[in-house]
């Protein structure tokens, strides 16, 4: 098992932008919805897709066989994990899906999840609290906006069969505290499932450190890849258990008229037909952060976010929505005087790209009593300038 290289060397900004191709046509402050691809990696795909077409899809995938084998072991260098407990699927949503609904649950069994939980994985708690009589509960946060570790440890008894937390909420910059909650359930004996689709690439993520034993991601984001790209880590044991809601060829091992045996890997939760370019492209990205340094990228997007928030802060009107004690590169705010959706589209005629985090997104939303939020999220390729720039566009809008 390989573990993530780390520099300690500051971001070359310079380089980073000149490697992105898209800085000179757009601020782009959307890195938690899709980031801008550096040149590496838009490469990777094109000249695959280039080689489908000289010489064959099929002709093309074996040929490059070995390159895209070697994306699991880039993908495992990132989380610290075997790469044989690794899948890759079309995007995350799929990746946690196939993990959660390989879970099987009875009547009476309980989930445990945080107040800022995606609201896509809340309704398949929903959807499996109808199908199987399970039941939901969502543990408070605690002072901090983040999920409270008291009342989850004291909500957790012998009937509890799941704790689901979103590591990074859609909604906020605040980061919950994976390795504390994995510590609880390993000291319980719980299964702990991590959606980590908007921590990995901003920051280290070891899923030996942090101890759950399933976690699920996608490349769009701070990992810079392509979109169409999401992957699941299951640990081993947890793999002996879990038979994917549905399989086929790719995923078993062997097949016979009266039965099948699944792969012992990652593999049961992959099926045929991928997009071998965007695999290749993932591949690229992984590589392309693990050679800056996961803990130099941590660094670099924590003080442009820092910056943000205290630039922000300063323009009347403007309230700022981040909660947590520790922060990552999500800024997220509103004002009284314009929509969160006028303000996106005013800025993005200026060019400058930012999203919506919708009421729906998240549970928490509601009892916040928030309405839409401007979500910004910068990444180590943005500069201070850049900072300036978006201020005083939000400055001349509000």
């Amino acid at each position: 098992m390989l573990s993530q290289q780390v520099n300690h060397i500051p971001i070359d900004v310079a380089r980073a932008r000149k490697d992105t191709p898209g800085v000179k046509s757009v601020l782009h402050f959307n890195n938690a919805g899709a980031a801008l691809m550096p040149q590496p990696v838009l490469d990777a795909i094109v000249q695959h897709l280039q080689l489908e077409a000289e010489i064959g899809g099929y002709e093309a995938a074996d040929a490059q066989r070995e390159r895209i084998n070697k994306v699991y072991q880039s993908l495992g260098r990132l989380l610290n994990c075997p790469e044989d407990c690794l899948a890759i699927v079309e995007n995350a949503t799929r990746a946690w899906d196939m993990a959660f609904y390989s879970l099987k649950f009875e009547p009476g069994d309980r989930i445990l999840t945080g107040m800022s939980e995606y609201s896509s994985n809340y309704i398949a708690f929903l959807q499996t609290q109808k199908r199987s009589g399970v039941e939901i509960e969502v543990i408070p946060n605690d002072d901090f906006g983040q999920i409270s570790l008291k009342h989850l440890e004291n909500a957790i008894d012998k009937r509890v069969k799941l704790i689901a937390l979103t590591h990074v909420p859609t909604n906020g910059g605040l980061v919950n505290p994976a390795k504390e909650v994995g510590k609880l359930a390993k000291q319980s004996g719980v299964t702990f499932l991590l959606d980590a689709c908007q921590s990995v690439g901003q920051m280290p993520i070891d899923v030996t450190e942090i101890g759950c034993d399933i976690l699920s991601g996608t490349g769009r984001k701070f990992l810079r890849g392509p979109r169409g790209t999401g992957f699941l880590f299951v640990t081993k044991n947890m793999l002996a258990r879990l038979e994917p809601p549905f399989l086929d060829l790719h995923a078993v091992k062997c097949f016979a008229r009266d039965g099948y045996e699944v792969h012992v890997d990652g593999r049961r939760f992959e099926n045929w037909e991928t997009n071998y370019s965007t695999k290749i492209g993932l591949g690229k990205a992984v590589d392309y952060a693990l050679a800056w340094g996961l803990e130099n990228i941590e660094n670099r997007v924590s003080l442009l976010a820092n910056l943000l928030r205290e630039k922000l802060s300063n323009i009347p009107g403007i309230s700022l929505q981040d909660e947590g004690e520790k922060k990552c590169g999500i800024v997220t705010f509103n004002t009284k005087k314009r929509s969160a959706e006028e303000i996106v589209q005013r800025l993005n005629k200026k060019r400058i790209n930012v999203s919506v985090s919708r009421v729906g997104y998240s549970i928490d939303m509601h009892e916040r009593n928030l309405a839409d939020l401007v979500r910004a999220s910068i990444h180590y390729y943005n500069d201070e300038n850049e900072i300036d720039t978006f201020c005083t566009a939000i400055e001349s809008i509000c």
